[in-house]
């Protein structure tokens, strides 16, 4: 699984920047969780996208998530939570 600071190191995808918004932390979401675009399919990644797309005000983020969550074992939606904040802080 892919780690915050690993986001975008797949080939052809792009990292995203500490001031990339809602919508293109949603985007990159959406490829992560559907293994579209050339990403991985990794919901870990994809969580941790639509966790900061959410916070950055997309209320769509918010619903896929949940439902991605509701997929998920409790202990990688930690690690996706963990990777949002190290995101954050470095950011």
């Amino acid at each position: 699984m892919l780690m915050s600071m690993e986001v975008g190191a797949v080939e052809g995808l792009p990292l995203p920047k500490a001031d990339a918004s809602g919508d293109e932390l949603f985007r990159l979401a959406m490829l992560y969780s559907t293994g579209q675009g050339g990403a991985p399919l990794d919901y870990v990644s994809a969580h941790m996208l639509f966790n900061l797309a959410a916070m950055r005000g997309s209320v769509e983020a918010k619903v896929y998530r949940k439902e991605l969550s509701q997929e998920m074992a409790s202990e990688d939606v930690a690690e996706a939570q963990r990777a949002a904040r190290e995101w954050l802080a470095n950011g």
